[in-house]
């Protein structure tokens, strides 16, 4: 095997990067790539002492059959680390099943590459879903004590029901998650209860007093969002599910979100 060119891009952490690599079968025997089997082209994200960080990132078919001395080029896409920092990208190839070809004596590349924040912008957008007027306002006037600006218009854009009022760290605490990498962000719901309505049985899961929890599998209640989602509802409030996105997703109760229970609708609208 031999490597003859590649190009590195401007890596974020938690998302995808495509680039070209251009090699050579330098070998005596032809390679077959199919899915699942045969020769593919992969990655490793190692810290700076060469300690694995991701191992075996996405396993990337190339041509169905290289012949010796044949020369090729492969697009690879390479999903960063989290969070940003400094870490080191090998590129490899592999006989899945059998061993990586470094394994064997072959060279590897490697190379040291600086992981940037997530956002490039960092600035929260901001959806308020439909409803009276006192119950929007009262959701604009939690968003303008909130300790880092809100716009209508940001790279995160985050979804709330009127009523809903963010508690003040809101705003920085998803804007930390996503430079950390993920895409989708929920949080803790905490419900206002009265004498005549209390907190729906519903919203249990969501309340507060929970850490972070990267590997939540219910709904993303009030998301905050990098990607395009398509957004159901809960207890009237917007909700994603986590699980059909191909991106990391958090939710972490410390990012809160209070609403009284009478403004609470039942679970079957549709959101956003």
């Amino acid at each position: 095997m031999r490597w003859h060119a590649y190009e590195l891009p401007a890596f974020r952490a938690g998302s995808k990067a495509i680039f070209m690599v251009e090699l050579e079968n330098a070998g005596s025997a032809s390679w077959r790539s199919q899915p699942g089997v045969g020769v593919h082209l992969s990655y490793h994200w190692l810290d700076l002492r060469g300690n694995p960080i991701v191992w075996a990132g996405a396993f990337i078919l190339l041509p169905e059959q290289v012949r010796p001395g044949e020369r090729f080029s492969v697009p690879v896409t390479a999903r960063a680390p989290m969070p940003p920092g400094r870490y080191r990208l090998a590129l490899d190839l592999v006989d899945e099943g059998r061993a990586w070809f470094s394994d064997l004596g072959n060279h590897r590349i490697e190379e040291d590459v600086d992981v940037r924040p997530r956002l490039a912008r960092r600035l929260l957008g901001i959806v308020i879903g439909e409803g009276p007027p006192e119950l929007v306002e009262a959701t604009r006037s939690a968003l303008a004590a909130q300790e880092e600006p809100v716009s209508s218009d940001g790279e995160a854009t985050a979804h709330l029901a009127a009523g809903c009022r963010p508690a003040p760290d809101w705003s920085r605490r998803l804007l930390d998650a996503h430079d950390e990498g993920y895409a989708a962000l929920g949080g803790s719901i905490d419900v206002d209860r009265s004498l005549r309505r209390r907190a729906p049985k519903e919203l249990e899961p969501w309340r507060s007093g929970f850490g972070r929890a990267p590997n939540w599998t219910r709904p993303l209640l009030c998301p905050s969002l990098l990607v395009p989602a398509t957004l159901t509802a809960i207890a009237g409030l917007p909700a994603l599910d986590p699980t059909t996105l191909d991106e990391p997703s958090l939710c972490d109760g410390r990012i809160r979100v209070a609403v009284a229970a009478r403004d609470l609708r039942p679970a079957d609208r549709r959101s956003g």
